[in-house]
């Protein structure tokens, strides 16, 4: 019940924006001073007021009106522009019948700038502070980028859709030391990264919550239209029945700390424990994502993954992760807008993980258009599942939108997987991004192949132009090839480029 009262709390955002609108024009938090307004889009501004106001918007020489419907909600387009900047937005609302004679109230925001606005979630690793990471004694201190603009949404949960969000700061800042310290580093690095090859303004969005599952960001509607991820319920509803024992041992674990601390021992370490809140399926959506779709976007950059490798919940990665891919371009409304993620790094899950299924549903995704994933097996940290080399991942996300994007002639991968052939004693691998195929550090680690029985084994492997024959003298003839198929596996496979090959199998 108390956990029910508290998602309700939570959730009552979007009431609250709705009832307190009726005295005044108000704007949702995402649209703010020091914005970026998507270019080459038509600029959608939208709010509360009170019904049958009359409201106008004024950008770039243009305006725009409308008349809040009967709950106060009301929206404006205006036409698309290139990018530019500083301008100013005024939007105005008229109320014949309020106290102030029918004067109107404005709203200006200052600063505002049409460019690219990229959106970037996932967990931890997504959520993972700039001054914490490998870099950022050096990049900090150079934050400070005019055409760079930053917002962070705080993490709500709901179980609705909500018409508005929490942010930080209260809106939309310029890019600075200070503000950029406590953003997303993979996000911002992406950002710094196209802003500065591709010399428009940009604007980067984190909304990310540590240690959540996919199904949380995925709204709940596309997942019921879906019967084979039922299971996802069933373990949602799992998790709900167990919460007041889960309660229970959290306060026996925080006694265990408080006397140890009282009594100048060691304080225990006990496992983490999900947050109930943030797993529920669509309540991340709902709370975080939902209220940023009425604002164009250029695309999304996602990691995550770290919370559905379990082996019971792997396999059915792939699935969630695409349906929520479509869904969130079906909610935006704004075509197939690049969706960029980050492959999982290497990290010692323990015994019985799902670690390197989830990276091989990760590379199956790339079906789906307009796709893109940074590899990230060799930057991880095997004893830490927060590594903190944020750069490359930001860099490599940020090659896939260069091409897939901006139209930039580079290479946006390393090598991934294609197809095996059987040779006799011998497999053979073959890639795409294989241009200038090489093993980092001298012979090829990580290749493992089997026969008809199964087995797997470790394999010599060799490069032959852009493909690798894999054999061992345990498998006469083997059927099956794979590579870095462990949580935290010893890869070296990498292109001209000096990008590394994704970890995979040919086994069905």
């Amino acid at each position: 019940m108390k956990l029910f009262l508290r998602l309700l709390f939570s959730s009552s955002l979007g009431f609250a924006f709705c009832t307190a609108a009726g005295a005044q024009i108000m704007l949702p938090k995402v649209l703010s001073s020091h914005m970026v307004v998507q270019r080459d889009r038509p600029v959608h501004v939208w709010g509360m007021a009170t019904p049958s106001e009359q409201v106008s918007v004024t950008f770039r020489g243009e305006t725009g009106a409308t008349t809040a419907g009967e709950l106060g909600r009301w929206s404006v387009y205006l036409k698309p522009g290139a990018a530019g900047g500083p301008f100013t937005m005024t939007v105005r609302g008229t109320d014949p019948t309020a106290g102030n004679g029918g004067q109107p109230q404005t709203i200006t925001l200052d600063d505002v700038l049409v460019g690219d606005v990229w959106v970037a979630s996932g967990q931890s690793n997504m959520g993972f502070e700039l001054h914490d990471a490998a870099t950022a004694a050096e990049d900090l201190p150079e934050a400070g980028i005019p055409d760079l603009r930053l917002l962070n949404v705080k993490q709500t949960a709901s179980l609705f859709p909500q018409d508005d969000l929490p942010v930080v700061d209260d809106g939309w800042t310029v890019s600075s030391p200070e503000t950029a310290q406590h953003f997303s580093a993979v996000a911002w690095y992406f950002a710094r990264e196209i802003e500065q090859r591709e010399h428009v303004p940009v604007g980067i969005i984190n909304s990310s919550w540590g240690g959540t599952p996919v199904e949380a960001w995925t709204r709940i509607g596309a997942i019921g239209q879906d019967a084979s991820l039922m299971p996802l319920f069933i373990s949602w509803g799992k998790m709900i029945e167990d919460q007041p024992n889960v309660l229970l041992r959290l306060k026996i674990q925080q006694r265990a700390i408080d006397e140890a601390k009282e009594q100048g021992k060691p304080v225990p370490i006990f496992g983490w424990t999900p947050d109930l809140d943030s797993w529920g399926p669509g309540m991340l959506w709902n709370g975080m994502i939902a209220p940023l779709t009425p604002a164009a976007i250029r695309g999304a950059i996602w990691y995550q993954g770290e919370s559905n490798a379990s082996i019971e919940r792997a396999p059915l990665y792939g699935r969630i992760f695409e349906d929520m891919i479509e869904d969130w371009r079906h909610e935006w409304g704004v075509g197939e807008f690049p969706f960029l993620f980050v492959q999982i790094a290497n990290y010692n899950a323990g015994p019985g993980d799902g670690w390197p299924q989830l990276r091989e549903q990760q590379l199956k995704t790339l079906e789906l258009q307009n796709t893109g994933m940074a590899v990230t097996i060799d930057i991880g940290n095997p004893t830490n599942i927060h590594p903190t080399d944020k750069l490359d991942v930001g860099l490599r996300l940020a090659r896939w939108a260069r091409v897939l994007t901006y139209g930039e002639k580079l290479e946006d991968s390393g090598p991934l997987f294609r197809e095996a052939e059987p040779e006799g004693p011998a497999i053979r691998a073959f890639f795409d991004h294989a241009k200038g195929l090489n093993a980092k550090g001298g012979a090829i680690t990580g290749f493992e192949v089997a026969g008809t029985d199964g087995k797997w084994v470790t394999a010599t492997a060799t490069i032959d132009g852009e493909t690798i024959v894999a054999s061992s003298p345990d498998v006469a003839k083997p059927t099956q090839v794979r590579y870095g198929w462990s949580s935290s596996p010893q890869c070296n496979l990498f292109n001209g480029d000096a990008l590394p090959a994704s970890p995979f199998t040919s086994a069905e």
